[in-house]
């Protein structure tokens, strides 16, 4: 079983070769490639693989660009920084992917995710138009996205720019959906909160509930709740009650704890 590691870090290359080694003695890596310019040189002379490890990032680029210049003639198992949220169209796909720094026990669930596949099919092989739309996926998701930095809004017979490091939250109330800023001004939108969840930077605001999205800056205090829901206390406070779903509870810790 004749396999292709892509990637720019020696010290990685090394200990992936030797996890493969561990895991499956059967398993030969036949080359590596540090680049996408060496990557492609080498795909395009047609080698026997069974498989490819390939690195997101590589010092001349993005390995996207792969696709794009050569055949990739073997299934793909991607390593990555990035985390689960990033890559999760990974999850919907039969080609893999594995978080840096690589544990034995994910790597051999990868490998053991391959054999199942490859016993379905043979040969193995994942459709071009699969890994195109993938690739474009992984693109839209991983590129850095341009959030609002400030909101335009009306303020008596004038315009004023809210910049969003100053805005509290974002609260609907009666079908209008109000700005509240650290200085507890408050001003209306036009924009609905699900609209606005798509423009604001998920580092710093989260949807609490269907009412509020909040900067994490707001938080002051957070309280345990019935049902497994937590009671948050804002800054400025604010008129309603701010709580947090169970379902939503898990991702909101985190989302504070980041």
């Amino acid at each position: 079983m004749n396999v292709l590691i892509i990637e720019d870090e020696e010290l990685a290359v090394r200990k992936l070769t030797k996890l493969l080694a561990e895991i499956d003695p059967q398993l030969q890596v036949v080359s590596t490639a540090p680049s996408i310019r060496t990557s492609v040189a080498y795909l395009q002379s047609q080698p026997a693989l069974d498989l490819i490890f390939m690195d997101i990032e590589l010092a001349d680029g993005q390995s996207f660009k792969i696709f794009e210049q050569a055949t990739v003639p073997a299934p793909v198992i991607f390593t990555t920084s990035y985390d689960e949220y990033a890559i999760k169209a990974f999850k919907v796909n039969s080609i893999d992917y594995l978080l840096k720094p690589i544990k034995r026990l994910d790597l051999a669930a990868s490998l053991q995710k391959y054999h199942d596949l490859k016993g379905q099919s043979e040969p193995l092989a994942l459709p071009a138009v699969s890994i195109d739309a993938l690739v474009q996926q992984l693109r839209q998701q991983i590129q850095p996205l341009e959030y609002r930095r400030r909101f335009l809004v009306r303020h008596l017979s004038q315009w004023l720019p809210i910049e969003t490091g100053e805005i509290a939250y974002f609260h609907s109330e009666d079908g209008v959906t109000l700005l509240r800023t650290i200085t507890s001004q408050k001003f209306s939108l036009d924009y609905t909160l699900d609209e606005l969840e798509s423009m604001l930077d998920p580092a710093l605001f989260f949807r609490a509930n269907r009412q509020f999205m909040i900067n994490v800056q707001s938080v002051q205090q957070i309280h345990p709740y019935f049902n497994s829901k937590l009671k948050l206390t804002l800054k400025p406070a604010a008129a309603d009650e701010v709580l947090v779903s169970r379902e939503r509870s898990a991702d909101f810790k985190k989302w504070m704890g980041k």
